[in-house]
């Protein structure tokens, strides 16, 4: 349209001077010219107005142009006032509420959600949520939620919890496999890792020993000892070796119920488990997984309305479409909100308003604006060319005429 606009305009000019040079061919051409100097002086004219409204015309700070560009902070002003003044005020909201059944809107939808309307509700309060979901910033929220997160596990006395659970396992019998499964494992490492316990019985041998091969004697002694210890252990659940060792698990269960020191050395223990790099990878994860979760659970709109929650969801849906009462309660509770809101809040949201706008790049509320109303000021501009050719050309046939 700016294209046209301009074009139009260099037109104006060409023909002008195409008819200056052949006014005295003939009397008409002097019509011709009279039009397009009159569409050359309007359409000018109406470049340096839209022009002036955006920016300086040519560059040049001519006085009262850039209008909205120096404006800027009045004009979101004046908005926020706007709003202020005719949208956000309790008789408006109060009279615009009272037009609306809020309820009975409710209960259809949620006892047919398989409408047509219903479908599109469905599916663009989906949308919606789903879009808030995606548009949250996953690094700030992420960081929130993860945050927030390692802060109730730091506040979770694990101790007391740990000793009960190992209380209750053992009176249970439950401890057993554990046992077992330390057993198991303690043979495995035992196999292999005997070299380390040759290496050890090598060094700390004499040289007597070394020279005459005992060491060896001395370290398969060793191993094979631990091997039947290990066996005697697996095979034996009344060893006193075992007893010993559940004498153990009883006093951390009672010291991890009872004793303060342990109960600070456990949280001293969780809290470095919390700050571990690996923890910190889990709890990223977590947050990670259950975003997506969210994210797609929002976007299945039939999801929601599902099992035993959409069955619910339709007998609310019903009670709320046939009983008048509750769905008077609940429009004159919805009514009371919003009014109540927007006396509350309706300052807050006008300054809301106003500080965006004040907050804007100048340069980009300009552009916007420009784009948005820009065709239509174009056509001002085409406008204003023909209708000064036409003006132009009126006034010549009557300066002929008379």
């Amino acid at each position: 349209m700016k294209l046209i606009a301009g074009g139009l305009l260099v037109t104006m000019g060409i023909v002008f001077l195409v008819a200056r040079l052949f006014e005295h061919a003939h009397p008409a051409i002097g019509f011709v010219k009279a039009f397009a100097e009159a569409g050359l002086v309007g359409g000018v004219a109406d470049w340096f107005a839209v022009t002036a409204l955006f920016r300086h015309p040519l560059g040049i700070p001519i006085p009262h142009t850039a209008i909205i560009p120096r404006n800027k902070d009045r004009i979101g002003d004046t908005l926020a006032q706007f709003l202020r003044d005719y949208f956000l005020t309790p008789s408006v909201v109060a009279r615009r509420m009272q037009q609306l059944d809020l309820a009975g809107a409710a209960g259809r939808f949620l006892a047919e959600p398989g409408g047509m309307a219903g479908g599109r509700l469905r599916a663009g309060a989906s949308r919606l949520l789903a879009d808030m979901l995606a548009s949250l910033d996953d690094e700030k929220l992420g960081a929130m939620v993860k945050g927030a997160i390692a802060d109730r596990l730091k506040t979770v006395n694990f101790a007391p919890l740990i000793g009960q659970a190992l209380d209750a396992a053992m009176k249970d019998g439950r401890h057993i496999p554990l046992q077992d499964g330390l057993l198991a494992r303690a043979r495995d490492m035992l196999a292999d890792n005997e070299h380390i316990i040759r290496d050890m019985v090598h060094e700390r041998s004499g040289r007597l020993l070394r020279w005459t091969g005992l060491d060896e004697d001395v370290a398969d002694a060793i191993i094979s000892g631990l091997n039947k210890l290990l066996a005697d252990l697996a095979v034996d659940p009344d060893h006193p070796l075992r007893g010993k060792v559940n004498e153990g698990f009883a006093e951390l269960a009672f010291n991890l119920q009872h004793d303060p020191a342990m109960k600070e050395r456990a949280a001293r223990i969780r809290d470095e488990i919390v700050e571990n790099k690996a923890m910190q990878s889990w709890i990223a994860g977590l947050w990670d997984q259950g975003r997506a979760a969210l994210l797609k659970a929002a976007r299945d709109p039939d999801q929601v309305m599902a099992g035993k929650l959409g069955d619910l969801a339709r007998q609310l849906g019903g009670t709320l479409e046939s009983d008048a009462r509750l769905k008077a309660i609940i429009n004159r509770f919805a009514r009371r909100a919003a009014v109540g809101a927007t006396a509350s809040y309706g300052d807050s949201i006008v300054k809301l308003v106003s500080e965006t706008v004040r907050g804007w790049d100048t340069q980009m509320l300009t552009n916007r604006v420009e784009t948005t109303v820009g065709r239509d000021l174009q056509y001002i501009r085409i406008n204003g060319t023909l209708v000064g050719g036409l003006v132009g050309l009126a006034i010549h046939a009557v300066d002929v005429v008379f």
